[in-house]
């Protein structure tokens, strides 16, 4: 898979070198490049941002940078996704990053200042994605957000993929919880099922445990109508 992120700090993704997703682009199964805006402007003050048309606080990255570069960047003939950190786009969350993950060609164009020239998703046909019902400083740590969440559902990435099958959100609910040594710490024993070996209780409790936390922490996850019998009798069993 490979990643083109545009950004005016390329410095600030240098934490993709790390762990699971440094030992990936390590092995070839990520080409994760790091793209300067400023690379792609024509001025000699490199100057990526102007004042706003109709007045306004703040500046507005232009246009033309961002079309150079995404020009630059898209290989003819082969198909790419061009995304856009913005808080006006698209909820991001689990399902989109495994629609992310089914791609061959991201490029990742991170929104700063006041906003973005509105032709950039226009005219480039860039998709806005948003990580939350917030403004944060610039689009950097939502690209890392982005990025993170979706390379590791790559096939090869995370070395064990049923790890992966089981998380939270991966069937759309919550993940249970995890217990490893000691047994007993600070007088807090980790469940008897999970110490029998049983594997089907276990897988039972886990199950009950996944649809009790859904149930109490994110009820609008839960779909009734997606649950299965076993899942209504645990939940019964759990009221």
């Amino acid at each position: 898979m490979r990643i083109d992120i545009v950004t005016i700090f390329p410095e600030a993704f240098a934490a993709l070198d790390m762990s699971i997703i440094g030992r990936a682009r390590e092995r070839g199964l990520l080409d994760i490049q790091v793209r300067d805006l400023r690379d792609y402007t024509t001025d000699r003050h490199r100057q990526v941002d102007d004042m706003p048309y109709g007045g306004g606080p703040g500046m507005v990255m232009k246009p033309d940078p961002f079309f150079a570069a995404t020009d630059a960047l898209r290989a003819p003939g082969a198909p790419s996704r061009l995304l856009l950190t913005s808080p006006q786009g698209r909820r991001f969350d689990q399902r989109v990053a495994e629609e992310l993950a089914r791609e061959s060609h991201l490029i990742v164009l991170c929104g700063r200042y006041e906003g973005v020239d509105e032709r950039v998703v226009t005219g480039l046909g860039a998709e806005e994605i948003s990580i939350g019902d917030f403004v944060l400083t610039g689009g950097e740590l939502a690209a890392m957000v982005i990025v993170d969440a979706t390379v590791r559902l790559v096939e090869g990435v995370v070395g064990d993929q049923a790890s992966v099958a089981a998380e939270s959100f991966a069937g759309g609910l919550l993940d249970y919880p995890h217990y490893t040594r000691p047994a007993e710490f600070r007088g807090q024993r980790v469940p008897d099922v999970l110490l029998t070996g049983h594997h089907e209780q276990i897988r039972r409790w886990r199950r009950r445990e996944q649809l009790r936390r859904t149930l109490e922490r994110r009820p609008d996850l839960l779909s009734l109508d997606l649950l299965t019998e076993e899942d209504r009798a645990l939940l019964r069993d759990n009221s």
